[in-house]
């Protein structure tokens, strides 16, 4: 038996077919989305048929499960109409809407609630951005539901509103549901959206079966697309995984919720029933694009630069906020390079800086996760940012611990295909799929070069644009 597994991303939709003993891939196929920070869902629906007919269609598949881009606010109305575009989760508009929605709560209030501080992200903080500047389209919003959500509910093609689902890794992220409940908080979906009177999608157990498609394919809950990651690689507690992509990703699959008034760990749930605190960082592969820019020169011969400096790059320290930067919560911040010398003004010295101050910033993430009682066994590093060997090498000196990289792979639609086949299979537990192959990398810890790091990232805190 065939099972597929979709990764509605922000940038394209990936849909694997694998088999569903096993685990082997057997087909896939991919289709583009369109840019923006606002989309109309239609392209997604677009986008996954595409997808589909690449990989060969679902005429041999028993079950098909998505995992998608979290947070996005997707509103219908009445009839089941797509009320306006859905807002992504990096459209940051409700910046000012966030700051009001802690402000009457309370960000203590929030954490304990939820087990996340509301950041522009978050669901219900998109929810008052619509009822306070598009009070017309909020009035009309007969059910708010998730990318994920809303992808699932068109495969199954029902048209009802009591027919949407979703699973609590993604539900998490709303900022109207406790993932130690398990259950919504209509207060908040109300402080939110000014009504909590909408439909909102049924939360179902990780194996739950969803329902099926009009040809009678089965239908998983689905989950984000970081949940989706950690079932993908078979992450179980104490496995934190470091993805490398735009932003920076730390998640750790864990036994123990968290909730963090200061808004560094978001506390969110997992695929599998557990938690999975998760801290982001607004700077990482992007880091490396503008050190190849700078020294213009690929990321192949930037690897060779950094590995050929020394550790801690004779005292030359980059703070990578490139873009502002959310861990630590510093949005209007600069990147800062500090110790240049005679001795450190070299492209290899430039290069390994670039890579330290990466590795130092998601250090600082996985610090964070420590410090909260999340225990930390075994770091996996994913992601585009991760191919690059200078940072698989030098990430375990700035993180003191071992990294572990397994090849290259679509793991957030590989874990929705993994969700298939467990709700194909009605087991108590996932199947046990073969592992992917990983290169475990050691190095000698370097604390001085985080040492440093913490100084020239606190001597600068006060930088602004």
């Amino acid at each position: 038996m065939l099972v597929a597994g979709v990764d509605s991303s922000t940038q394209s939709c990936t849909v694997v077919i694998r088999d569903a003993d096993t685990g082997a891939l057997v087909r896939s196929g991919s289709a583009k989305h369109p840019a923006g920070t606002e989309v109309d869902p239609a392209a997604w629906w677009d986008a996954l048929q595409e997808a589909l007919a690449a990989a060969g269609g679902l005429d041999d598949v028993g079950a098909i499960a998505v995992a998608g881009q979290q947070h996005g606010m997707v509103c219908l109305d009445a009839d089941g109409e797509v009320v306006r575009p859905a807002l992504l989760w990096n459209d940051t508009r409700s910046a000012q809407a966030t700051a009001d929605l802690i402000d009457e709560y309370g960000a203590a209030e929030w954490a304990d609630a939820t087990g996340t501080l509301p950041v522009p992200s978050i669901t219900v903080t998109k929810l008052r951005w619509l009822a306070t500047h598009e009070p017309d389209n909020a009035a009309r919003t007969a059910a708010v539901c998730l990318p994920h959500d809303w992808l699932t509910w068109k495969l199954r093609g029902t048209g009802r509103l009591d027919d949407l689902v979703t699973d609590r890794g993604d539900a998490s992220g709303t900022g109207y549901f406790s993932g130690v409940t398990n259950a919504y908080l209509p207060e908040l979906l109300e402080l939110g959206l000014g009504r909590s009177d909408v439909v909102l999608p049924r939360v179902l157990g990780p194996n739950s079966e969803a329902g099926r498609t009009p040809s009678g394919v089965v239908l998983g809950p689905g989950t984000g697309d970081n949940a989706g990651a950690a079932l993908g690689l078979g992450a179980g507690p104490g496995d934190v995984v470091v993805s490398l992509g735009t932003s920076g990703v730390v998640s750790a699959v864990s036994s123990v919720p968290t909730a963090d008034p200061t808004g560094i760990i978001a506390g969110f749930a997992s695929a599998s029933g557990e938690h999975l605190p998760l801290v982001c960082t607004l700077n990482a592969a992007r880091v490396l694009d503008a050190a190849c820019a700078l020294l213009r020169v690929d990321h192949t011969e930037l690897a060779r630069l950094a590995l050929a400096a020394p550790a801690g790059s004779g005292g030359l320290v980059l703070v990578p906020y490139l873009e502002g930067e959310r861990t630590p919560n510093r949005p209007d911040a600069t990147g800062a390079l500090h110790g240049i010398t005679l001795a450190t003004s070299t492209p290899s010295h430039l290069a390994r800086a670039y890579v330290e101050g990466l590795a130092s910033g998601l250090a600082d993430a996985l610090d964070a996760l420590v410090a909260a009682g999340v225990p930390v066994e075994r770091v996996f590093l994913i992601g585009g940012g991760a191919r690059s060997d200078a940072v698989a090498s030098i990430t375990p000196a700035v993180f003191g611990t071992p990294v572990l990289r397994p090849t290259p792979g679509e793991y957030v639609a590989d874990g929705a295909a993994r969700q298939a086949a467990w709700v194909l299979s009605g087991a108590d537990a996932p199947p046990e799929w073969a592992a992917a192959d990983t290169e475990r990398f050691e190095a000698e810890p370097t604390p001085a070069v985080r040492e440093r790091y913490a100084a020239v990232r606190d001597m600068t805190a006060t930088q602004l644009r």
